[in-house]
């Protein structure tokens, strides 16, 4: 079962910078509702595309650094990074087929 990575402002640049894998970043908090709607698109993504795709969660609230850099504002936010540089941005809760097109994009 595909694992979905936890990250914070201490291993940030290990798991998704230096990732030799294209990476989804989910800034999230505990007390984020629509955070909780898109987290079993995420898992789903995560299974679906496993050795191609790293998914990693931040939460904002104990990792506020990370999420300042990027200009994250609101939650969630995900972002896809690859080479250590975003490339797609969603905000909000989205329908799967957003998560999915931006999954494809980076394979």
């Amino acid at each position: 079962m595909a694992e979905i990575i936890d990250a914070t402002d201490a291993t940030f640049q290990a798991e998704v910078l230096d990732s030799s894998l294209p990476v989804i970043v989910d800034f999230w908090a505990e007390w984020c509702g629509p955070c909780k709607q898109i987290a079993p698109v995420l898992k789903d993504l995560a299974e679906q595309y496993e050795g191609r795709i790293k998914i990693v969660k931040v939460d904002i609230d104990s990792s506020p650094r990370v999420p300042g850099e990027y200009g994250v504002r609101a939650v969630p936010t995900v972002l896809a990074f690859q080479d250590g540089q975003v490339v797609q941005q969603l905000q909000g809760a989205r329908p799967k087929g957003d998560f999915v097109e931006m999954a494809e994009k980076l394979v």
